[in-house]
């Protein structure tokens, strides 16, 4: 039986409600490096670059004033440093995500950003695509790192001196996988287990590392000495 469809179907009530765009803070000391970003991103309809920012202490006062969703952040900036901002913006309590793009994977610049509390790191020759996503990713509170950059914590999980306290050989391997940035997914996948089994081994090393996400639970294994760089 057919029914017939009433002016009620069509109200705008029952539309869903459009996404707010996700707005982004570039902070970078190379004008025509922001200008290029800036065109990347807004390129993308669900992104609007809300603000610029050359040094650090511009890019604390907009954060302030504009609270973005995202922070772009540049590892090296005039007067302070990308850890230095990004350890700021953790202690200030912002809600703001921070994605570290840089000309450095060197480990040290890694390692640096993410104690400090950044979300991802990717590299600035990466395809704007990659970028793209990176930006999207954040800003959903999940981690993202350039493919080099992975290689990099990957192979910080392969010291064979565990310390006092170490994870388990299963959750070693989990943890490493972690550090690649694999998804339970793909970690059940790799390993030959269930996706259910992944999920219980990440929540088990959240727990022991006191950590609140993915990212987290990587930087601190590093500071536990179970990742060396």
């Amino acid at each position: 039986m057919m029914h017939s469809m009433t002016q009620d179907a069509f109200e705008p009530t029952d539309l869903a409600e459009p996404k707010r765009p996700i707005s982004v803070l570039l902070a970078d000391d190379h004008p025509p490096f922001r200008i290029g970003m800036r065109t990347l991103l807004e390129q993308n309809p669900r992104i609007r670059v809300v603000g610029e920012a050359d040094t650090g202490a511009q890019t604390l006062q907009q954060l302030e004033r504009l609270l973005p969703d995202v922070l772009v952040l540049d590892c090296q900036l005039p007067d302070l440093d990308g850890p230095t901002v990004a350890r700021e913006v953790r202690r200030r309590q912002w809600r703001t995500s921070i994605l570290a793009l840089s000309a450095f994977d060197e480990l040290s610049y890694i390692r640096g950003m993410l104690i400090a509390g950044v979300q991802g790191y990717v590299l600035k020759n990466e395809a704007p695509g990659v970028i793209v996503a990176a930006v999207e990713a954040t800003a959903q509170g999940q981690s993202y790192f350039s493919a080099s950059v992975s290689q990099h914590l990957a192979r910080l999980a392969h010291d064979p001196n565990e310390p006092k306290g170490a994870p388990t050989e299963r959750e070693q391997a989990v943890l490493r996988l972690l550090a690649e940035g694999l998804t339970n997914a793909a970690i059940a996948q790799r390993l030959n287990i269930a996706e259910r089994t992944a999920a219980y081994h990440v929540e088990n090393l959240m727990a022991k590392l006191a950590a609140n996400n993915r990212t987290e639970a990587v930087v601190a294994a590093i500071r536990a000495g179970w990742l060396k760089v």
